[in-house]
């Protein structure tokens, strides 16, 4: 019941900071999914006598792939596969469930925040038996199977009912499958305080959550109105849809403009959030006011003794390079541990396992902490939710407060996407060539203190790490360079803005950063090498 099936290479199968990441029609193609899989399962030395967690976001193709990958698995010698019920599971919870049952790996059927569908993005996160994601070495051996792959092994046999929570067999392979909602519910019942959210919400308090047509659609009405008693309708767009409605399930200003634009309306809620695709990113608002994914890290950090979870301390913090210095100050005022480290989340899992760090987050509204080794939507909303039960205070009373206390980092994100990849990588490393030769000049009104490379040596494994270019100014203020492995057009140049203030809290972002994105423009050359005058995208 065994088939081998020969198969030819494909050439474009490299993984980006947690998996492959494609447009739907690329993964359709004739044995593309079974060729990464067998790659991978081959590159880790075999799946035999190993357990997985396997599940996705419910985009399209997802209910196809999965069962291609649980065929493949146990022609593979795989012991036992735990498949979330009709093959939903979120990113945050698959780490929950892998940890929790001692799994070896994981693969979350997702492209994250990009757009689903036929016409949208397809992708597949690989989580090893820490519960976060693969290193470097790994996923540079996997690519490199894929390029020499002749054949791979499935097994010939019915696909596997999904929809029936319980245990079946392919072979002498188990298939398990769960409620994938119950397991992360309890672990968010022991992190919170689930007493004062409820007595919140029967104050009157008015929430709106949109899960934007993904994942975590489930788990939001089972904890926010099931649960916490949030009134019926607050959260919305909680079905998940293989197109994801035709919404863009990315959590920022630009498309969750439905949300923002409910929130900055006069009466509109209290507090909303947003979650993306696969449920690990996050977006906060108060009515009228947005929250910065840096200053969120930064706010969950000093407020942590308010949340029963971390009534006994925390280790430390981390964030990326990209990520304000907010965080950074609030360390330093805690006196406790404080990382900077590349674009990617797998390099704060060395940082959690090694109990250097608590919390950790990135500016692409990415935040969590080391109760699994992913960011976590939900959890970032709870952790907000529970700050203002026991404070009593609205969004923007606590971000301005924390401002007042240790000043404030104006920040955006300009996204220049569909770049020729060749174009972007030469203005990368001419841009690398130049930095020695800013240092110590004046660029406009800012005095350059230090241009190079950013370089991230982690404590743990002693790996060495170059990812995107820093501009740091006297004043604080900084520009950061990077290419982002996230998109499947060409490449995204990202350039990140920095200015910090500590005492003029009301201006608009882009005013206060006009000066410091000029130079970033400039410096780069941008406008020459790409042809952009401006951003596509700006967060």
């Amino acid at each position: 019941m065994i088939k081998t099936i020969s198969t030819t290479p494909y050439t474009d199968q490299k993984m980006g900071t947690a998996g492959i990441r494609k447009k739907s029609k690329i993964v359709t193609q004739p044995n593309y999914i079974e060729n990464f899989v067998q790659s991978l399962f081959d590159a880790i030395g075999g799946v035999e006598g190993q357990t997985f967690v396997l599940g996705g976001d419910g985009r399209y193709f997802n209910d196809i792939a999965i069962q291609k990958i649980i065929k493949i698995s146990a022609a593979n010698g795989m012991k036992k596969l735990i498949v979330g019920q009709n093959g939903l599971i979120s990113t945050p919870a698959s780490s929950k469930v892998l940890l929790k049952n001692h799994a070896d790996g994981g693969l979350v059927l997702s492209a994250s925040h990009n757009p689903g569908g036929e016409n949208g993005d397809f992708g597949i996160k690989y989580a090893t038996k820490s519960g976060g994601q693969c290193s470097s070495k790994i996923s540079d051996a996997i690519y490199a199977r894929t390029k020499e792959i002749t054949s791979y092994k499935i097994f010939d046999a019915a696909d596997v009912d999904l929809s029936r929570i319980g245990t079946q067999k392919m072979g002498d392979m188990e298939i398990e499958v769960i409620d994938p909602i119950k397991d992360y519910v309890e672990m968010m019942e022991g992190i919170f305080d689930f007493a004062a959210i409820k007595k919140l919400f029967k104050s009157g308090f008015k929430f709106a959550f949109d899960s934007m047509n993904a994942v975590t659609g489930p788990y939001a009405l089972k904890i926010f109105e099931e649960i916490l008693g949030a009134p019926k309708g607050s959260v919305r767009n909680f079905i998940p849809k293989p197109d994801f409605g035709g919404l863009h399930p990315d959590p920022n200003l630009i498309y969750a403009k439905h949300l923002v634009d409910e929130m900055y309306s006069d009466n509109g809620p209290d507090f909303g959030a947003a979650n993306d695709g696969d449920g690990d990113r996050n977006m906060i608002l108060g009515h009228k006011f947005f929250v910065t994914p840096s200053d969120s890290l930064a706010i969950l950090t000093d407020n942590y003794k308010l949340i029963p979870g971390y009534k006994n301390g925390i280790f430390g913090v981390a964030k990326s390079a990209a990520t304000s210095t907010a965080v950074e100050r609030v360390a330093k005022a805690l006196n406790i541990g404080y990382y900077e480290v590349p674009t990617g989340w797998k390099y704060f899992c060395n940082l959690m396992d090694s109990n250097r760090i608590t919390f950790c987050g990135e500016e692409s509204f990415g935040t969590g902490s080391s109760h699994i080794r992913e960011k976590d939507g939900i959890w970032a909303v709870l952790f907000w939710l529970n700050i203002i039960a026991a404070t009593g205070k609205s969004v923007e009373q606590i971000t301005r407060d924390f401002w007042k206390k240790y000043g404030r980092s104006y920040y955006l994100r300009f996204d220049f996407e569909g770049i020729d990849t060749a174009v972007a990588d030469k203005l990368m490393a001419d841009l690398e060539e130049k930095l020695p030769s800013l240092n110590g000049k004046t660029l406009g009104n800012y005095q350059v203190l230090n241009a190079a490379p950013f370089v991230y040596n982690d404590p743990v494994d002693g790996s060495s790490t170059k990812n995107g270019l820093i501009i740091r100014f006297t004043d604080g203020s900084r520009i950061v360079y990077r290419l982002s492995g996230t998109g499947t057009n060409g490449a995204t140049l990202r350039v990140y803005l920095e200015a910090y203030e500590k005492n003029n809290f009301d201006e608009e972002p882009l005013k206060m950063l006009q000066g410091v994105a000029q130079i970033a423009m400039e410096v780069a050359e941008i406008s020459k090498r790409t042809g952009k005058t401006n951003a596509d995208v700006t967060t």
